[in-house]
């Protein structure tokens, strides 16, 4: 017994411990980055969109009913037939829509009262953006007039200029009188007050979108023995202000027309030679059409 050899016995023992768990979690992990992605782009989404755009997207995942029949307990998911009322004729059977709006009548038009509606809407849009328009105006006005007021080296100044509204827009009239002149004597040189005071209006309808209209005005007084006329020299004067409102901030773009008119528009028509005939008109130009008073 003892020369009997003993059997081998092989024991295969399996390590445990941190092994190959399976490809579960990248499944996992891939569902929750797509979920923050998603989260992520929720947020953007509702910082970059305005209240309109939000109420599109909301109308867009709304859903939408498609039948106004009902059966079952009703709501989106609550039984809702999407086929014609009555028995049911098959399983397999394609749903049917049914729509409630009735087709227009033979001979009728129905563009006939949206036209007039459309036409009402279109006018009752112009009378607001006129009414808008009207008041950029007015605070422009009150911009001019309270920094004339406020700078002591433009004082006496308010007398010489004239702001009111005109068809074409918001017309200021910067005027000679018997103790202020704009320019020199038969020369288109602005003085200094003038030009800061030039300055002070460029300053107050830089923010408006409106275009500009510059004419110049002579009275009657004319040039001896010159080919020089007051054609030339209102013409002159309209451009040195059109470089004078350039020279302190306006866009030059906005300048639609510059003209010289001589004496041909006076002012006072009765007083031809009266220095009030002498003037620079600045037309801040209406964007919006002047409406009839129907329309309005």
């Amino acid at each position: 017994m003892a020369d009997e050899v003993a059997p081998i016995i092989v024991k295969k023992v399996k390590k445990g411990g941190h092994g190959h768990h399976g490809g579960a979690w990248k499944v996992a992990y891939a569902d929750f980055v797509t979920a923050m992605m998603a989260f992520f782009l929720l947020l953007w989404l509702l910082n970059v969109t305005d209240s309109v755009q939000k109420q599109g997207i909301s109308d867009y995942f709304a859903p939408t009913v498609a039948s106004t029949s009902e059966s079952g307990s009703g709501g989106i998911l609550g039984g809702t037939s999407m086929q014609t009322e009555g028995a049911m004729k098959s399983n397999t059977g394609v749903p049917s829509v049914t729509s409630s709006i009735a087709p227009p009548e033979e001979g009728k038009k129905d563009d006939g009262e949206g036209d007039g509606q459309s036409e009402i809407d279109e006018a009752e849009f112009l009378a607001r953006l006129a009414a808008i328009e009207e008041a950029s105006f007015e605070d422009a006005k009150d911009q001019i007039k309270q920094a004339i007021a406020a700078d002591p080296e433009l004082e006496g100044l308010a007398d010489n200029i004239i702001i009111d509204m005109t068809p074409e827009g918001l017309r200021i009239q910067i005027v000679d009188q018997y103790d202020e002149s704009m320019f020199k004597s038969g020369s288109s040189t602005i003085t200094q007050r003038v030009k800061r005071l030039i300055g002070k209006i460029a300053k107050a309808i830089q923010n408006l979108p409106n275009g500009l209209s510059i004419s110049g005005h002579t009275d009657s007084s004319g040039f001896a023995g010159n080919s020089y006329t007051n054609w030339e020299l209102s013409s002159d004067r309209a451009n040195a202000s059109r470089r004078a409102l350039i020279e302190t901030g306006l866009e030059s773009e906005r300048i639609r027309r510059v003209s010289g008119q001589a004496d041909q528009d006076p002012m006072i028509e009765d007083d031809p030679s009266n220095p009030s005939n002498r003037r620079i008109s600045i037309i801040l130009l209406r964007e919006t059409p002047v409406l009839p008073k129907n329309l309005k």
